[in-house]
């Protein structure tokens, strides 16, 4: 019995050591000693420093020294941190929440928002989210979807990166990603969208799927994309194949800009030794300019073509 009002004692002293950022609320709170755990039933809520947790019933497990170490929530908790006029909200099955790293884990059918005022800027589903609140940076693995403003995201795994106000600074999606944007599609291995300059960089066997004002299909293959949303551009390296109509083109780099008033894609550069192919041709360049609407295109630089398949038997004299 001495034994066990020591160990409260210590516990008791613990939280008062956190008082000032720490608060547990619920009905009923009990102590194990043989697990090491305070066992909390019935309208759970803990408060640390501006993150706060309701849950049915949670657990808050006990280091060697008597420090409170890991608070665990079940049946569907909830937890919400504001910072000025930003609100970030974590939905999920199990959350647990480390009361000295101040780290949150959250586990199976995961959601987090991020608002500002009423208005949803940011919402991400995954099987498992991790979330610093020292470092704001929020780790998603598993069936990760991001929903960013008029962009969606499909990833194996996303890193989020955050300020101190909740303004979104990076997001790097990882793994058999993809992102929509209208009727705009890209995918690839890794994407890296910096929101400040609206620029992403994607690598690892990419592609790009974009559309002109008349609706025709525009399909970009390279190694590494670059797209501006500001300006609607891209620029790909490596391996760069492109399909438009009965249009295909290759080359080592190319460019694509848009038509300033409609804003999407009519302009495309190839540099470096590159071909283009239509139904019976082929030209060969060292710089080709095409344009789709009109269709046209240019090359120069030791220009080279060569027609398939010409019929010589109704020609007169002698090749």
């Amino acid at each position: 019995m001495k034994k066990i009002l020591i160990i409260l004692f210590l516990i008791l002293t613990s939280i008062a050591v956190y008082a000032s950022d720490l608060v547990i609320e619920s009905k009923t709170q009990t102590f194990s000693d043989k697990e090491k755990k305070i066992m909390l039933d019935g309208g759970v809520k803990v408060q640390l420093d501006n993150l706060t947790v309701v849950s049915p019933k949670a657990d808050v497990s006990i280091r060697k020294n008597n420090k409170l170490d890991v608070a665990t929530f079940y049946d569907k908790p909830y937890a919400f941190e504001i910072n000025a006029n930003k609100k970030r909200e974590v939905k999920s099955n199990i959350l647990q929440v480390s009361l000295i790293n101040k780290i949150v884990r959250a586990e199976g059918e995961t959601q987090s928002i991020i608002t500002e005022g009423n208005t949803p800027i940011v919402v991400i589903n995954a099987d498992e989210q991790e979330y610093d609140t020292k470092s704001n940076i929020m780790v998603a693995n598993g069936k990760v979807g991001i929903q960013y403003k008029d962009i969606e995201t499909l990833s194996d795994k996303a890193v989020i990166l955050t300020d101190s106000k909740g303004d979104i600074k990076k997001i790097d999606l990882i793994g058999n990603a993809s992102v929509k944007q209208g009727q705009n599609y890209s995918e690839g291995h890794h994407f890296i969208y910096n929101p400040v300059n609206d620029d992403m960089n994607v690598s690892g066997n990419t592609k790009t799927i974009a559309y002109t004002k008349d609706g025709k299909k525009l399909t970009i293959h390279s190694d590494y994309q670059q797209y501006n949303k500001k300006q609607n551009s891209y620029i790909g390296t490596g391996h760069v194949k492109i399909w438009f109509d009965d249009y295909y083109a290759q080359g080592p780099k190319v460019s694509v800009f848009p038509n300033m008033e409609t804003g999407k894609p009519n302009e495309i550069y190839f540099v470096g030794r590159s071909k283009i192919v239509q139904t019976n041709r082929d030209i060969v360049a060292d710089k080709i300019k095409i344009t789709l609407d009109p269709k046209d295109f240019q090359a120069e630089g030791n220009v080279r073509t060569i027609i398939h398949n010409v019929d010589t038997k109704d020609m007169d004299g002698s090749l």
